[in-house]
């Protein structure tokens, strides 16, 4: 019988489609942990399809070592943990999940913007802790995100313009906020609109009270925000991260708003995450959450759901419907490895 292996358990709603199509096995790890390397090399060794975590590197050892497999079903939109040049070369079409997920990662980018301008953890802390004793008016001061007590519109400033950009773009709207984009290779589309200014990276980082970050990882992105970057933003500007953590230089970022170069961070995402980096925590000005960005009920299993019909596609020898390497089926080293 054809078998899948599942680096980590995903919803229900992705297993019982897997489990209509072939053995499955699920790595005996509990959510939270990680999968030992040596289980994850075995249970691919073993396997027609690879259900992969974005904690879980597929890389040239994993592959090289799985010829039975058939593909890779990265349970992900990312895929960042997957060497895709090295998987085409082996004739291994690797899909991920994309567009599910664009409305509750906005939601939780905006949460995080309203959290950090409006001090809503440190209050919440203040109230648990018992020292609330009489209102006052300089209780808890934030930032406003409309136009608000000096009527000024806001600026947002969105960095990568695609799917998630844009529907942080839509909820400004609601704010009365003005938005500026930077995404060079979705420089004309933006300018064709007029509800958006296109505009350069540091001219952006100069004219936004609010920096939201919505683009890949990639070499020209790693560490886009650094020190320097830190240094052309306003002094009350909140920085929110719920794309990629390596994007942001965690160090310099710590150093900012220790020494208030920047007015806050709302992060979702860390640049070696799990961990944080030092002094992070100590910060009173950001709010870090634990990488729940698509963590709704709904989402995951629409996640799940799809991760799980890739995976069948992969098993029966088919084009996936959300391939990131189409080109592979074409290839000699494709039709060698489904042949069998």
């Amino acid at each position: 019988m054809s078998r899948i292996f599942v680096t980590r358990p995903i919803p229900e709603a992705g297993l019982a489609v897997l489990r209509a199509a072939a053995e499955v096995e699920v790595a005996p790890t509990a959510d939270g942990d990680s999968t030992p390397r040596d289980q994850v090399l075995a249970g691919a060794r073993s396997a027609d399809v690879h259900v992969s975590l974005l904690t879980e590197a597929v890389d040239r050892e994993l592959m090289e070592s799985a010829p039975r497999l058939l593909g890779v079903a990265n349970y992900a939109v990312g895929f960042n943990n997957v060497d895709v040049a090295a998987a085409t070369e082996l004739g291994l079409p690797i899909t991920n999940t994309p567009g599910v997920l664009t409305d509750t990662t906005a939601d939780l980018a905006w949460t995080l913007l309203m959290s950090v301008a409006r001090r809503v953890v440190p209050a919440d802390a203040y109230m648990r802790g018992g020292r609330y004793r009489i209102w006052g008016p300089s209780l808890m001061l934030g930032a406003d995100i409309s136009p608000g007590g000096d009527e000024r519109r806001k600026v947002l400033g969105v960095v990568g313009f695609g799917r998630i950009g844009q529907a942080m773009h839509r909820r400004a709207q609601g704010f009365d906020m003005d938005v500026l984009a930077f995404d060079p290779p979705m420089k004309a589309i933006i300018e064709a609109r007029s509800d958006v200014e296109y505009a350069e990276f540091d001219d952006l980082l100069a004219r936004s009270d609010f920096v939201t970050i919505h683009t890949d990882l990639n070499p020209s992105t790693h560490h886009l925000f650094d020190a320097a970057a830190f240094a052309r933003m306003k002094k009350s500007a909140i920085l929110i991260n719920s794309a990629r953590g390596p994007v942001v230089d965690e160090a310099a970022l710590v150093d900012a708003l220790k020494s208030g170069e920047i007015g806050g961070a709302g992060l979702d995402v860390f640049e070696h995450e799990p961990a944080f980096h030092p002094g992070l925590a100590e910060c009173d000005n950001v709010v870090m959450l634990p990488h729940i960005a698509s963590g709704s009920v709904a989402t995951r299993d629409r996640m799940a759901t799809m991760c799980a019909e890739n995976a069948v596609a992969h098993l029966n020898r088919q084009r996936a419907p959300n391939c990131v390497n189409p080109e592979v089926y074409d290839t000699e080293a494709y039709r060698r490895r489904t042949s069998r």
